[in-house]
C-alpha cells in the first residue's frame, strides 16, 4: 500500500514539475520574442515576405499567407493550405518575426514533401482532440460510478493525445532546422541575426517539450491510479 501511494505521489509530483516547466518555457519564449522583436533585420524583410519567399522557393504557390489576430498565434493550416501569421510576425521586420515566419513555412514544406512525423501528427489530430476533451469526463465518470471500462477508455484516448505531443517534437524541431538552413543559405539574415533566430525558435521548441512532459506526467498518474483500482 505504501509503495502504491509512493508511486502516485511520484506521478503527481511529475505533473507539478512539468506544469512549472511549462510556465517557465512560456515565459521564456515571450521574453525571447520581445527581445528579438526589437532587433530589425538588415534587409528589412517582413515575416510575411520571408514566408512568401520560402514557399515560392519550394514551388508552393498554392499556399496563401494571411494575417491572423492574437499574440504568437502563428500556425500552418494543412487542410486549407494557409500560413497564418500574427500581426507582429506578418508585418514585422524583426529577427523574431522572420524566424517564426520561416518556421511556419517549414511546416508547409514538410506537408508538401510528405515528411513522415508531420503526416502521423495530422492523422492523430482528431483522436488527440477527442482524448483531450473526453479525458476528465470519462475518468471522473469511471471513478464515481465505479465503471472500470470508462476509466480505461479515457486512459486510452489520452494515450493518443500523449502520442500526438511526442510526435509533435520532431515535427517542430525539423521545421526550425529547415527555417535556419534556408535563412542561412539564402542570406536573408546575417550571422548575428541568425543567432537571434535560433534563440527564438529554441525557446518556442521548449514549450512543446514542456507540454509533452506534462502529458507524460498525467499519463503516468493515470496508469498508477488504474493499478490501485
Amino acid at each position: 500500500m505504501y509503495l502504491a501511494y509512493t508511486d502516485m505521489n511520484f506521478g503527481f509530483l511529475l505533473i507539478i514539475v512539468a506544469t512549472i516547466l511549462g510556465l517557465i518555457a512560456k515565459s521564456g519564449v515571450e521574453a525571447t520574442y520581445r527581445r528579438y522583436g526589437r532587433v530589425s533585420t538588415g534587409r528589412g524583410l517582413t515575416g510575411a515576405r520571408a514566408a512568401r519567399m520560402i514557399l515560392d522557393n519550394y514551388g508552393l504557390y498554392n499556399v496563401d499567407v494571411q494575417e491572423v489576430g492574437g499574440f504568437l498565434t502563428d500556425h500552418y493550416d494543412p487542410v486549407r493550405k494557409v500560413l497564418r501569421l500574427s500581426p507582429g510576425v506578418y508585418g514585422g521586420s524583426s529577427v523574431a518575426a522572420v524566424g517564426i515566419a520561416a518556421h511556419e513555412a517549414g511546416h508547409a514544406v514538410q506537408d508538401a514533401m510528405g515528411y513522415g512525423p508531420f503526416k502521423v501528427r495530422q492523422r492523430l489530430v482528431p483522436v488527440a482532440n477527442l482524448g483531450s476533451q473526453m479525458l476528465f469526463p470519462l475518468i471522473i465518470g469511471g471513478l464515481f460510478f465505479r465503471m472500470t471500462e470508462l476509466y480505461y477508455i479515457g486512459a486510452i484516448l489520452y494515450a493518443a493525445a500523449l502520442l500526438f505531443q511526442l510526435v509533435t517534437l520532431p515535427v517542430e524541431f525539423d521545421a526550425s532546422r529547415r527555417a535556419v538552413t534556408y535563412l542561412e543559405r539564402s542570406g536573408l539574415v546575417t550571422g548575428g541575426e541568425l543567432t537571434g533566430v535560433k534563440k527564438v525558435l529554441f525557446a518556442a521548441a521548449m514549450t512543446y517539450v514542456a507540454a509533452a512532459l506534462a502529458s507524460l506526467g498525467q499519463m503516468i498518474w493515470l496508469v498508477l491510479a488504474g493499478r490501485r483500482r
